[in-house]
């Protein structure tokens, strides 16, 4: 069932595959927004760094969801 959903098309590709990249730039976004506010460019409050973090963690956390289901067809 949860393969499924990771098949499910959008735009000709699956769902998995957006999850991935929203991952990835979501952790670079999270690495960019930490290393500005050490670097003292407060372009963006600092607590925006561990609200990313967590943003970033659960759709890492969706994205292996789905590849596991994929994997053991689940």
């Amino acid at each position: 069932m949860i393969a499924r959903i990771a098949y499910t098309l959008i735009l000709g590709k699956p769902l998995i595959f957006y999850i991935g990249i929203i991952t990835f730039f979501s952790f670079c976004f999270t690495a960019l927004f930490g290393y500005l506010n050490f670097k003292g460019k407060r372009i963006i409050p600092f607590q925006w760094h561990p609200r990313m973090a967590i943003i970033s963690i659960l759709l890492a956390l969706i994205h292996g969801l789905f590849g596991l289901a994929i994997y053991l067809n689940f």
